[in-house]
């Protein structure tokens, strides 16, 4: 079991954003083409293992985009931080978990099921105004790992009940980031054919190869707290 993490320093938390801005701007700056289109990109602080206590902490350091693995957690963290951040759900979206999210997400970084799709239109009227979704893209193929076929995306854009902004991924796991690279190129590749401006791509680990490879946001966790 994962520790949460405690006693966090605002102070080096900057530190590390600040770090991470300046290598993401030298990755966009030597990309040419492949960002081609491309707004600029957010990071997204994944905050899974971080107490509701810990949030101010988080906002003191500059960190003014979260995102949330779990709708209860989620409800529970905005009730007390709620206007400390814009949130984003970047969990799995389970059909029954939707009405506790729809509420309070910016962005949906997860649709990927039939039900999920049909619980967003019952529960549209709940919705934070200006809820938007990016659709989770098996791009490898995987067997037993969320996110639907790329032949999918266009009958899934069609039938959404919001707005679709771009795709996400989770390239197979790998020790080396090098190894992501052709599937968050898959994914661009993807964005492009259908139209769509956002790409959620890259984490701690690998988040410097998805920027070249045009992500707008990219999710880190231990990069932002260590």
């Amino acid at each position: 079991m994962v520790e949460l993490i405690r006693n966090l320093d605002a102070g080096q938390i900057r530190a590390n954003l600040e770090r991470i801005r300046a290598e993401i701007a030298v990755a966009v700056a030597s990309t040419g083409a492949r960002r081609s289109g491309r707004g600029e990109v957010e990071i997204l602080a994944a905050t899974k293992y971080i107490p509701s206590a810990e949030l101010p902490t988080l906002a003191a350091a500059g960190i003014h985009l979260v995102g949330e693995n779990r709708a209860q957690d989620m409800q529970e963290k905005v009730a007390a931080h709620g206007e400390l951040f814009e949130w984003d759900f970047i969990g799995q979206l389970q059909s029954r978990r939707v009405r506790l999210i729809v509420p309070h997400a910016r962005l949906i970084h997860s649709l990927a099921s039939e039900s999920a799709l049909k619980e967003l239109q019952r529960q549209r009227e709940r919705a934070r105004p200006g809820l938007r979704v990016l659709i989770e893209v098996n791009v490898a193929g995987e067997q037993g790992k969320a996110g639907i076929a790329p032949r999918e995306i266009a009958s899934f854009i069609e039938r959404a009940p919001v707005p679709v902004a771009g795709l996400m991924t989770m390239p197979p796991l790998s020790s080396e980031a090098q190894d992501s690279r052709p599937w968050f190129a898959s994914l661009r590749g993807l964005a492009d054919e259908h139209g769509l401006e956002h790409l959620s791509m890259g984490t701690s680990q690998d988040y410097l190869v998805a920027v070249k490879e045009g992500a707008t946001i990219v999710r880190i966790g231990t990069k932002l707290y260590d």
